[in-house]
């Protein structure tokens, strides 16, 4: 992902020096959960809440005049891809605003767009199975787990940690193959736990096959 390509340019930011009667007004236009704010030269000076802006009452006062609500993030037109999410989640917004080396606002991303850029990824967009591993973090090995499908003539198309403790680590997996089975049943050799659920999965049907005869053999 090039980041430039995705950055807009259609919203100018509110200046610091600007009446909060004049910001809730540009406000209405715009469905942005934050909005930038900038000060001398462009620079950024943070965000302010659409939330907290709605709530403000004295409209003939500056933002300036209510700096505590001002809150900085934002992300850099240096980062990668995978640091844009995080800091998505971790300011509950829908924008993000982007700052060159100057610290000098360039534009902002949106949430919607970095999301469709998301689902477009051959982790989400290709054929496949998604698969969720557990093992004990010390034992665990991604070189391994590469190793075990690339043996059973399967593909990795993506792969992330989804948890991890000092007990266990559980990754999840998109694995194109002929014979998703195969390779599951590889994994447990491995002792790997397999977390997620397959209705190829043969050990399940054969513990569930075994139980019924079982259970009929204890009816006679």
């Amino acid at each position: 992902m090039n980041l430039s390509d995705y950055i807009v340019n259609d919203f100018q930011p509110f200046h610091s020096n600007e009446l909060l009667s004049e910001l809730r007004e540009k406000s209405k236009h715009q469905s942005f959960s934050h909005f930038p704010i900038t000060e001398k030269n462009g620079v950024l000076l943070g965000c302010v809440a659409e939330s907290d802006l709605a709530t403000l009452e004295t409209a003939n006062q500056t933002i300036m005049e209510h700096r505590y609500l001002v809150t900085y993030f934002c992300a850099s037109e240096e980062n990668n891809w995978l640091e844009i999410l995080p800091l998505f989640a971790e300011n509950e917004t829908n924008i993000l605003p982007v700052v060159n080396r100057q610290k000098k606002y360039v534009g902002y991303l949106d949430l919607a767009d970095y999301l469709n850029f998301f689902t477009n990824t051959p982790f989400l967009k290709e054929e496949g199975t998604f698969l969720i591993l557990e093992k004990e973090t010390l034992q665990f090995s991604f070189s391994e787990v590469a190793q075990i499908i690339e043996v059973d003539n399967g593909k990795i198309l993506g792969s992330f940690v989804s948890k991890k403790n000092q007990e266990k680590t559980q990754i999840s997996l998109k694995i194109f193959s002929e014979n998703i089975n195969d390779i599951i049943q590889s994994f447990r050799r491995y002792e790997y736990h397999i977390v997620s659920s397959h209705s190829d999965d043969t050990y399940l049907e054969d513990l569930k096959n075994r139980s019924d005869y079982l259970q009929k053999y204890l009816n006679v």
